[in-house]
This record gives C-alpha cells, structure tokens and sequence, in this order.
C-alpha cells in the first residue's frame, strides 16, 4: 500500500511516478471518509455533519478529476455495499493496518527502526480485482476541526498569558493497494 497522511491544511501530498498506477489503470475509488467538526471554546468538537457531507463530495469529485486527467478508468464504489463476506473482511483488515501505519509512522508510536512502511493485505485482494474488475483500489480517510469564533477569542486571551492553544487540525490519509498483489505500487 502507499499510504501518505499529513496533518495541516497547506500541506499537499501526491504520488510519484513509481507510486501512482499506470496509465489505463482500473482503479476502484473507496467512498472517502470525510468527518469534519468545529471546535468549540472548551475544547470539545461538535460534529458538522454538513460540512462532513459537503467535504466527502468534494473530495471525491476532485480525486476522480485528478484521475481521468491521467487516463485511468475509474469506479466509484462504497465501502458499505462491500462489507460482506471475504471483502468485507479485506476492508476491515485495511482500515486496522491503515490506523497502524499512522500510529507507528505519524502518531506517538514511531518506530525507530522502521522509517517507512511496507504493508501488504495479502493476495486475497485478488479477491475484490475480480468481483469489481479493478487492478487498484484508493482509499481516502478525512478528520478535521475548525477553530468557533469562541475559540479564536480563547487563543488570542490565552496567548496573552503564554498559553497556545489549538486551533483545530486537519488529516488525511490515502492508501492506494495493488489488489493483483496486495502491496504498494511504491512507498512514500
């Protein structure tokens, strides 16, 4: 799998030519996951489930603009309408591997011998190639929380005590398998 992740809404990450799938490629988009929340002055995020709803869109809309720009055939396919049996199984074993590799590569957890990451979910996503005629699938996952006016106010007061306070966060995490073999295309 390449997976990348960052975690500030300027930052922008993109295959390379090593990572992305060749040109022609039947890549099956997952549905993203996009959660989107506004952070409160205390703290606490209150989910959005328009700003959710409007971001998932969006994503999607763009990621499949940016893929037929690059001639592959694309399918859309909801992560829901898969969960039975064997590839249901598979997407859950990618969703537990993928919030690995963003503990023990991103998060507290970094592994000091392991500097990247190479993952595999086995040949059994030859499993989902076949049912969905696909040689790839992308996988999109989104988090974010946006700063209330209440909060802006808290973290201008704060500051002038020496305090920092956050003033929300943005994640994404993409994951593209190689569903012949299970494995990245390349590694970011």
């Amino acid at each position: 799998m390449a997976m990348a992740a960052c975690t500030t809404t300027n930052t922008k990450v993109a295959l390379g030519a090593d990572q992305a799938p060749p040109p022609g490629a039947r890549v099956l988009l997952m549905q993203p996951d996009v959660q989107l929340g506004l952070l409160t002055a205390s703290g606490i995020t209150e989910p959005r489930a328009d700003w959710s709803q409007a971001g998932q869109s969006n994503l999607a809309q763009e990621i499949q603009a940016q893929l037929s720009t690059r001639s592959h055939t694309l399918k859309v396919s909801d992560p829901d309408s898969l969960m039975e049996g064997r590839q249901g199984q598979l997407l859950r074993l990618h969703q537990a591997v993928g919030e690995s590799v963003l503990m023990f590569n991103y998060g507290p957890f970094r592994l000091p011998t392991k500097p990247g990451f190479d993952w595999t979910l086995g040949s059994g996503t030859q499993t989902i190639a076949a049912a969905q005629e696909a040689d790839y699938a992308l996988f999109v996952r989104g988090q974010g929380s946006y700063a209330s006016g209440a909060r802006v106010a808290t973290a201008v007061g704060m500051s002038l005590l020496g305090v920092a306070v956050p003033l929300g966060e943005q994640r994404v995490f993409a994951s593209l398998v190689d569903l012949r073999t299970g494995r990245s295309s390349g590694s970011t």
